[in-house]
């Protein structure tokens, strides 16, 4: 599917077969609730860890720009290379929270381990551990969202559980925080509390995300009256969504855009040396992107189901690129790292959850959580690529250059995507359709197809 400018897709787009009374169906279902419950305090633990996180690397254990961008690269790409595997495992195993809750374990034991790691070798292997964790619920988490909720509603859905998400990750620098203001041992302190909250936001996914992910479509009715059972998912079967024009043209977009996409770390850094903000005030600068993403995520995914997902996503890259002009060419005034922040939550409210939501419309329910495997993956590498090349720039360089050259990749695929996800014709073919155990026959054989058309031909199914 292309981010095309239009509304949402219609049930045909995901396989949901028409239903009057799926209009009555609430924009949030329960399982969208459950699972933002769990993403909130699951980002209140990762959060108070990544707060902290390059202060301590940098300024408590010298690491220089170089070898910062190449760990938080491996803090992102680990998870990027263990999405596919998530999100294949789900759908074969058919058990999305299975999957989900185990990414979400590993991602818990990894916090109290960073209370025995005061070197840079055991902080990589635990952070990589910490990622693979990431990486095995990412799909799994999102592909139970898409399925609980209707087609024309996901903008919607995603942005409130990003709402929800992004709550966490206002709390957990909050939270960093205070617990370096008031402990003796800060850092060591930091990681004890962020461990506990991670070990509760486990219990809440067992005891009230629904086992079947609250799926909104029933199974089809097979002819004999009972379930149809679907077929087994192979790995060729995911592979064959790469065949997908509308698939390829967003995870080729995604990466583009993902190469030239800063790290949050290094705009804070940035940010940090530009305007001269104290080391202590230091791990409250994720605060101004979480606030304005927590206000706007719910609003942005709304208007994108209404005008396009493919004007709201352009226009976040457009946001995104008039921040570093900021942190580049603007004067020294105090309302600078107010603005820098704000433009940097709102790219992330009008991209975060518009794409995933673009993803889903594009491949059968079966295949979900690999679709968002395939796309969320070759975003994160890409990100991880631009996190090893911007260490190096800045190490190489300094901080202009480095910037200036990433703004300028930036707008130049902003330009090539907005040409590569323009609204699909509709000769650009369907989606990969559902398995048809019993297509229905020619009602006449006899009839010529060149001279004489079937009577009611199937709608060509329109794009997203």
């Amino acid at each position: 599917m292309y981010l095309a400018d239009r509304s949402a897709p219609s049930p045909a787009d995901t396989g949901t077969p028409p239903d009057r009374g799926s209009l009555r169906t609430p924009a949030v279902t329960s399982a969208v609730l459950a699972l933002g419950t769990v993403s909130l305090i699951t980002d209140v633990s990762s959060e108070m860890v990544t707060a902290v996180l390059p202060l301590y690397l940098i300024a408590g254990l010298g690491l220089s720009p170089l070898g910062f961008g190449a760990l938080d690269g491996l803090y992102n790409g680990v998870s990027a290379l263990v999405q596919l595997t998530g999100g294949h495992l789900a759908d074969r195993v058919r058990n999305h929270k299975l999957i989900a809750g185990i990414g979400y374990g590993l991602s818990a034991l990894c916090k109290p381990l960073l209370l025995f790691a005061h070197s840079l070798g055991p902080i990589s292997v635990i952070l990589a551990l910490e990622r693979t964790g990431k990486g095995l619920r990412t799909a799994p988490r999102d592909a139970m969202i898409s399925l609980s909720t209707p087609a024309e509603l996901q903008g919607r859905a995603f942005g409130v559980h990003r709402a929800m998400d992004t709550t966490g990750a206002l709390l957990g620098p909050l939270a960093a925080f205070l617990v370096l203001s008031m402990a003796v041992d800060g850092y060591d302190a930091v990681f004890g509390v962020s461990a506990c909250v991670a070990v509760l936001g486990v219990v809440v996914l067992v005891l009230f995300v629904p086992s079947g992910g609250g799926a909104a479509v029933p199974p089809r009715p097979a002819d004999g009256g009972g379930a149809a059972r679907p077929d087994p998912v192979r790995l060729r079967d995911a592979m064959a969504l790469l065949r997908l024009p509308r698939l390829r043209a967003l995870a080729l977009c995604a990466v583009m855009l993902g190469l030239t996409t800063v790290s949050d770390a290094f705009v804070y850094l940035l940010l940090q040396r530009r305007t001269g903000i104290g080391e202590q005030w230091f791990p409250l600068l994720p605060l101004g992107t979480a606030a304005v993403f927590l206000l706007l995520a719910v609003p942005a995914g709304a208007l994108a189901d209404r005008i396009g997902r493919r004007t709201v996503f352009l226009t976040g890259h457009a946001l995104l690129l008039a921040g570093y002009g900021l942190l580049l060419w603007a004067p020294d005034w105090p309302p600078l790292p107010y603005l820098v922040l704000a433009l940097h939550g709102m790219f992330y409210a009008a991209t975060d959850g518009v794409l995933p939501a673009a993803v889903a419309a594009t491949v059968p329910g079966r295949l979900r959580a690999t679709g968002l495997a395939l796309v969320g993956t070759g975003q994160a590498l890409a990100r991880f690529g631009c996190s090893l090349a911007f260490g190096a720039a800045w190490s190489l360089w300094g901080t202009g250059p480095a910037l200036a050259a990433a703004a300028a990749g930036l707008l130049c695929c902003a330009a090539v995507a907005g040409l590569v996800l323009r609204p699909a014709a509709p000769e650009d073919g369907p989606v990969l359709p559902e398995p048809d155990p019993d297509p229905e026959p020619d009602p006449d054989p006899e009839r010529d197809p060149e001279r004489d058309p079937a009577p009611d031909p199937k709608p060509v199914r329109p794009s997203v």
